[in-house]
């Protein structure tokens, strides 16, 4: 699947891409991806990563930045600009995950958390949205999560930051759809990335692993460049007329609960 996801068609030739948590999982996909089909990417990142080096071995500018930092995102916008002449496609890929019911988690992870995933990607699209709007053109890919389209037991933080992006999302494709600017959110399910396994390969969570895999109707995890397919959609002319949807990729996931019938019915 990998091979056929990464087979480049063009659909982004001289288009220019800012994609920010690049440098690994969901962002390094997209990244890869969006330069196969012949854009120009400039990822963003905390740190270079030898996932990145590997990549693109200096053929594609990563800065190092914060997220929370909204002098350095305009910056990187800015800068973009100024050396590549347009800013076509952002991809909000930079997030965290933490855990705790209400009564329990620390106040300053709840704002960290909120500040990362729903204040970051509000931060990037001030940035590019001034350059957008000269343009009269753009597409702004945001990731949310199947948690920012229903609860989780314990995803408190996390549950209201992508939440919160996907109805921002929403009112960015209203505020900006009629001078050209589409916006449109990726809720992916539970994504196989580094994110993901410092979680769930713990020792303690291998039985919560296992429930979680199970109600993805297609038994299995995502891949980071399934997530990828689906942002090159939205980044690319097929989308023309698509703009302020929240897209589940997510295997099923919120398709409903699952309680076993199917291998009773022997549909496994």
């Amino acid at each position: 699947m990998a091979a056929s996801l990464h087979a480049g068609t063009g659909r982004l030739e001289g288009k220019v891409a800012w994609v920010t948590g690049a440098a690994s999982g969901i962002g390094l996909a997209c990244a890869q991806r969006f330069t196969a089909e012949g854009a120009t990417v400039v990822g963003l990142d905390l740190h270079e990563t030898e996932d990145w080096k590997r990549s693109f071995d200096g053929a594609a500018k990563l800065v190092c930045a914060d997220v929370r930092d909204e002098d350095a995102q305009r910056r990187a916008a800015d800068e973009i600009v100024a050396e590549h002449g347009a800013l076509d496609v952002v991809v909000t890929a930079a997030g965290v995950a933490a855990g705790g019911p209400a009564h329990l988690i620390p106040g300053d992870e709840w704002d960290r958390v909120l500040a990362i995933n729903l204040k970051g990607t509000y931060l990037t699209c001030k940035a590019a949205l001034p350059h957008m709007i000269r343009q009269r053109s753009g597409s702004i890919v945001t990731v949310a999560s199947v948690e920012g389209l229903e609860a989780a037991e314990g995803g408190s933080a996390y549950n209201a930051s992508k939440g919160g992006v996907v109805l921002f999302t929403k009112n960015v494709a209203m505020d900006y759809g009629r001078i050209g600017i589409r916006a449109n959110a990726i809720c992916p399910g539970f994504i196989d990335t580094p994110l993901f396994r410092s979680i769930f390969d713990l020792e303690a969570m291998a039985e919560q692993r296992e429930r979680t895999r199970f109600q993805h109707k297609l038994g299995r995890f995502g891949k980071p460049e399934e997530i990828a397919g689906a942002a090159l959609f939205f980044a690319s002319d097929d989308a023309s007329f698509v703009t302020g949807q929240a897209l589940a990729v997510d295997g099923g996931y919120t398709a409903g609960k699952s309680i076993g019938v199917t291998e009773k019915m022997g549909l496994v």
